[in-house]
């Protein structure tokens, strides 16, 4: 099995794609760019994905983090993506990214 803290590298690899995608677009820019789209939502699989794989524990030391959401979002991603409502997406990106970013940063450096 894959050590975890190859999972939070995962995670953050994942948030940094994320931001360079998405860097200095609008809403609109955004939308309207499918690479970009498909891009942001495979990363946002990948990090739902990869929580998956964080030991209970340390979900639990961290439960700041609404590691819940961050699966199921993945799971709606993965198994309705026809369903995919892009405002929450965006809204997601632009108001929880930043905050997940730098508690996986700080779980990071806690545990290397």
């Amino acid at each position: 099995m894959r050590e975890y803290r190859l999972y939070l590298n995962d995670i953050k690899e994942a948030l940094e794609k994320i931001d360079m995608f998405i860097a200095n677009a609008s809403f609109d820019e955004f939308i309207q760019d499918v690479k970009t789209v498909d891009a942001v939502l495979r990363n946002l699989e990948i990090i739902g994905e990869a929580s998956k794989h964080i030991p209970k524990a340390v979900r639990e030391k961290y439960s700041d983090i609404d590691w819940r959401a961050i699966i199921g979002m993945r799971n709606i991603i993965a198994h309705e993506y026809f369903g995919v409502r892009l405002q929450i997406i965006w809204k997601t990106l632009k108001e929880r990214l930043p905050e997940l970013k730098e508690a996986i940063e700080k779980i990071i450096s806690d545990n290397f």
